[in-house]
């Protein structure tokens, strides 16, 4: 089973905004082969940071009034939300280590 939370557009508010926790948000599409090798790493993450955030995708084919608010002009775009703001932006496909090092500057 996935560690990746689906958000939609209808969701995004309470899953992401209203989370009592800080969210990590990869904005991606299924075309997207750099998503494809991106979320593996996330799912990683997702088990070594339980706890302390929590991991969701969202599609940006399917929400896109979501990514035009949030001007997600490429993707992978992993955003992370802290008390429903944006508080760290990460453009493209990064390695574990840089993916990890940011979520350790906003560990609660």
């Amino acid at each position: 089973m996935s560690k990746l939370h689906p958000v939609t557009s209808d969701s995004f508010d309470s899953d992401v905004l209203q989370a009592s926790q800080p969210v990590l948000l990869e904005f991606g599409a299924e075309w997207c082969q750099p998503c494809r090798v991106l979320e593996p790493l996330l799912e990683q993450l997702a088990e070594d940071w339980e706890g302390y955030f929590t991991f969701a995708k969202l599609d940006v084919d399917q929400a896109t009034e979501i990514t035009t608010r949030y001007g997600v002009l490429s993707v992978p775009t992993t955003i992370l939300f802290k008390d429903g703001q944006e508080v760290e932006r990460i453009v493209g496909l990064q390695p574990k280590q840089k993916l990890w090092e940011k979520l350790a500057a906003h560990k609660q």
